[in-house]
């Protein structure tokens, strides 16, 4: 588990892709104080297992499902990647709940300034922005932002200098895939919602009831 709240940038070192999986090697600092093989990083908000590691960088497996669901297939050599080490028990949660589990992925389509602060707009497929609320929260390659608008095609965020100093997100471009976590909350609704309408109705106890079941 995570909070969205990226503790230094990354750097990638090595990539060992096979048919569709990879392994992939990461340099950093921060995230490899305290690491213990087994241990999550989350990896522009892939939550991904130290398999191995090194005082100065880190290797994690991807698997062919990881690849498929995130930016990670898009990986290069030197690329800058968000990174946050697992949330511990009586941590601040400064961000949101963020699993680490990708949701799928979206595209930059514009940057715009505003004073101190960037827009980015971001387009998406209907299957995420039905999970996306105005004011709700909302994880971007592994960065817990809040939801400033949303439509049935696009939404937006709004990055302050601090954002932009800790993270990769304004050092991207347009046409940049970016990963899309989307608050858990929404996901669970959904299911419990439609496993209640999927069950019977109780017609209550009538005399045919009684019958049914040898009671008359």
């Amino acid at each position: 588990m995570f909070t969205g709240l990226v503790e230094e940038i990354g750097v990638v070192e090595a990539i060992s892709k096979s048919t569709k999986s990879a392994r992939i090697t990461i340099k950093a600092n921060k995230v490899l104080e305290e690491v213990k093989l087994g241990d999550s990083i989350c990896t522009n908000g892939v939550c991904l297992t130290v398999t191995s590691f090194s005082s100065s960088k880190f290797t994690v497996d991807a698997m062919a499902e990881t690849m498929r669901r995130s930016n990670l297939s898009n990986f290069s050599i030197g690329e800058e990647v968000n990174l946050e080490r697992a949330l511990r028990v009586g941590d601040r949660l400064g961000g949101h709940i963020v699993s680490g589990h990708i949701d799928g992925m979206g595209t930059i389509s514009s940057f715009e300034k505003e004073d101190n602060a960037v827009w980015i707009t971001i387009n998406t497929s209907e299957q995420i922005l039905k999970y996306i609320v105005q004011k709700g929260s909302i994880a971007i390659d592994g960065v817990s932002l809040t939801v400033a608008y949303v439509d049935n095609k696009v939404f937006k965020v709004s990055i302050i200098p601090h954002t932009k100093d800790l993270t990769t997100l304004l050092r991207k471009k347009v046409g940049d895939v970016v990963n899309l976590e989307c608050d858990v909350l929404g996901k669970y609704v959904e299911k419990f919602l439609g496993a209640r309408e999927q069950a019977p109705i109780n017609k209550g106890i009538d005399f045919n009831f009684l019958s049914e079941n040898g009671f008359a």
